[in-house]
């Protein structure tokens, strides 16, 4: 698969009336979420699919997104709210090194308030556990992180590491559930975005038991 591979998708915005993000993610402004969408289109692999028209968008619409083309192992990346959220099929390797991370995590299970729904207060953050859903903006300055999906030492990553994100501006690492490592500039995991399912393989952002269409 190529590395920039786009899919567009125009047919999967919804028109509902949401309520606002929590009063502590407002930092998070439009133009970092802007650039850090430009910024993931080099991740590695990649499918990006961004769904929603304009007017969708600036209504902050959910987005109903296709997962059964994710490869095992890749990413793909849609635009929610004017955020990047990636979509993450994780491997069964992958799956097994987050048990692996728990004592190098500043919040292994979660626990800090704001950034992840009840559903995922588990070991994956999410529902499905090879399916992981986040909002790709960092914690500390709303930077936008890179995928560091290979394992071990490579490209000074430390050889205990399993896969996860790089955010280049301050040096803060997440593991491939979003979890903050210890001793980093991000005062927490990466946000799991409100998500439920409509099949197998079909998922939509923005829509939960607590935000409703």
């Amino acid at each position: 698969m190529s590395q920039d591979t786009l899919v567009h998708d125009d047919d999967g915005a919804v028109d509902p009336n949401l309520p606002p993000d929590p009063s502590r993610r407002f930092w998070v402004t439009t133009a970092c979420a802007v650039g850090g969408v430009a910024g993931v289109a080099t991740a590695i692999p990649l499918v990006s699919t961004f769904s929603p028209s304009e007017k969708a968008r600036a209504a902050g619409a959910p987005v109903e997104v296709d997962i059964g083309d994710i490869p095992v192992g890749a990413m793909k990346t849609v635009e929610w709210r004017g955020k990047p959220v990636w979509i993450i099929h994780r491997s069964p390797e992958q799956l097994a090194g987050l048990k692996t991370q728990d004592a190098l995590l500043a919040d292994p299970d979660s626990k800090r308030p704001g950034f992840t729904p009840a559903y995922a207060e588990n070991e994956g953050r999410s529902r499905k556990p090879e399916i992981f859903v986040c909002v790709g903006i960092c914690t500390h300055l709303g930077c936008s992180p890179t995928a560091h999906f290979e394992t071990g030492g490579g490209g000074g990553m430390g050889a205990s590491w399993q896969g996860g994100f790089l955010c280049p501006c301050h040096g803060s690492t997440f593991d491939l559930a979003g979890r903050v490592y210890k001793n980093k500039p991000a005062p927490d995991n990466l946000e799991v975005p409100p998500y439920q399912y409509l099949s197998d393989t079909r998922i939509i952002v923005g829509v939960d038991e607590d935000n409703k269409a």
